[in-house]
């Protein structure tokens, strides 16, 4: 049996869910009351507490702003009609953020810290949870490093948070995707499957790029070639193509996506072909050609299922169908709701119950 950790809760004294707007949720701009701390230093992990969300007092000169040494995770809590709250899949997180940790070379954190440090802000905040459909209570973890050093070395000390924000859906459209070409978000023997800062800040200037063209993702490509797809932008890329589903294998390059983890194996139980490979940019284009390609969507924790309605490279837009015409990702996003929410039996036990 996992062992009950000791946290010291101290609760706010105002809180501020009366003053939240929740039929006007921006993504990842609203924060809940409370925050989890935890501090390591001299080889363990202490002073693990709750308290009042808010700023908290740093040197400027720790390592995790001048090196970058700070990476994070990303999960949905969600209600239930029954006033059940549950996390899908913090497992998953578990492991990955703990291979971001190695990767950046920064201590791992014990399992049961990162699920009942979640556990204990979503529960203080439970009334924090939108109880509508597309709403969640959005989960952030992360670590940073804290040494006061300006020396290219790995910090002695760190901070792992949680915070955490009610959410609405993260895209509201069917998306423009361009392939990228010319940037590279990744390359092998890099850092491209942990979920570290630098990897998104080294991604904003194609994607502003991007959206002054009218996009609204990237689709990005291998360094070497840049012939073959890696990731979108906020999420995996999946694609249903002559009755296939195909994906880019998780390797170093691509970040090992839970929820892309979850519409395979929801896949593999329909009876529908998966196969996890290198997919170049041509074979996508001629499948948007000849009518092979019927479904194509990102997959993340943020984005859930977000549609792709055309597919632009070197200059030339494809159109695909009405996503609504579209039989599987379709069946994906509403079992997937009809599970998170508990609307469904929950066969593979995903669901993390929040006490």
């Amino acid at each position: 049996m996992t062992e009950t950790l000791d946290i010291k809760i101290t609760k706010t004294t105002h809180s501020r869910l009366a003053e939240t707007d929740f039929d006007n949720l921006p993504f990842g701009k609203t924060f809940s009351d409370h925050m989890f701390v935890a501090d390591y230093a001299d080889g363990e992990w202490k002073n693990l507490q709750v308290i009042p969300y808010g700023e908290i007092g740093l040197s400027p000169a720790i390592s995790a702003l001048h090196y970058g040494q700070a990476f994070f995770e990303g999960l949905k809590a969600y209600k239930h009609a029954d006033g059940k709250v549950t996390i899908f899949r913090p497992d998953k997180n578990a492991i990955r953020f703990n291979k971001s940790a190695e990767r950046l070379c920064m201590p791992t954190l014990p399992e049961e810290i990162f699920l009942q440090s979640m556990a204990a802000v979503v529960d203080l905040d439970r009334d924090w949870v939108p109880a509508k459909a597309n709403h969640a209570l959005y989960i952030r973890p992360f670590m940073f490093a804290t040494d006061p050093f300006l020396g290219v070395t790995p910090s002695a000390t760190y901070k792992y948070m949680v915070i955490a924000g009610p959410v609405g859906p993260y895209f509201s459209k069917t998306l423009r995707v361009k392939v990228e070409t010319h940037y590279t978000r990744a390359a092998e023997g890099g850092m491209g499957f942990a979920k570290a800062a630098g990897n998104y800040g080294s991604s904003m200037l194609p994607a502003r790029k991007a959206t002054e063209e009218g996009f609204d993702q990237l689709i990005w490509t291998d360094a070497k070639e840049h012939k073959y797809v890696e990731e979108m932008g906020a999420a995996n890329a999946m694609f249903l193509l002559d009755g296939k589903l195909i994906t880019a294998e998780a390797k170093d390059t691509i970040l090992d996506g839970v929820t892309r983890d979850t519409v395979i194996a929801l896949a593999k139980e329909w009876g529908i072909p998966v196969e996890t490979r290198k997919v170049s940019v041509a074979e996508i284009i001629e499948g948007a050609k000849n009518g092979k390609l019927t479904d194509a969507f990102g997959a993340g924790t943020a984005a859930t299922i977000a549609s792709v309605g055309s597919i632009s490279v070197d200059g030339e837009e494809y159109f695909l169908s009405d996503p609504k015409t579209r039989e599987f990702s379709q069946k994906v996003l509403t079992t997937l709701d009809a599970i998170k929410y508990g609307n469904a039996p929950d066969t593979h036990n995903w669901n993390y119950l929040v006490s």
